[in-house]
């Protein structure tokens, strides 16, 4: 499993005009599955969402945890982030998860975001979506968790 995190201010999903889900200070999380994912990938992403220290203390350096600062998160399924354009000019999605085994990890993942007690919205899964993101500081993280061979 892939997820970009980003630090926000606020994101927002909507889907044909409507608002579907939205937060406040938190995280976004564009959540990409492959093939190989399973719920052991999508508990041990959740953990470290929950505690990764990027969001900053009072002397300004990123040492609270979304936890911590009470924040929010936003899981919204992105099965491009399984993207391989390295031939040609459009990219293959050969390798994303199809929606049978992506959607139950993409909700497991939601899940344990939620009994780590946070507030957790989410994107539709398979809609074509507006995401709004108001990215905060700019923070940008890339984090993959790939199942054992």
């Amino acid at each position: 499993m892939r997820i970009v995190i980003q630090r926000v201010r606020r994101g927002r999903v909507s889907v044909a005009g409507e608002t579907v889900a939205e937060i406040g200070r938190g995280l976004v999380l564009l959540v990409g599955v492959g093939h190989d994912d399973g719920p052991a990938e999508a508990e041990w992403l959740a953990q470290k969402c929950a505690g990764l220290r990027i969001f900053e203390d009072d002397q300004g350096k990123m040492n609270l945890s979304l936890v911590e600062v009470g924040g929010q998160a936003l899981v919204i399924s992105q099965f491009t982030l399984f993207a391989d354009a390295g031939k040609g000019r459009r990219p293959s999605f050969i390798d994303a998860a199809l929606p049978e085994q992506a959607a139950p990890l993409v909700e497991a993942l939601a899940e344990g975001l939620h009994r780590r007690g946070l507030d957790v919205r989410q994107g539709r899964f398979g809609a074509h979506m507006l995401v709004e993101i108001e990215n905060d500081g700019p923070v940008t993280i890339l984090l993959e968790k790939n199942a054992p061979e």
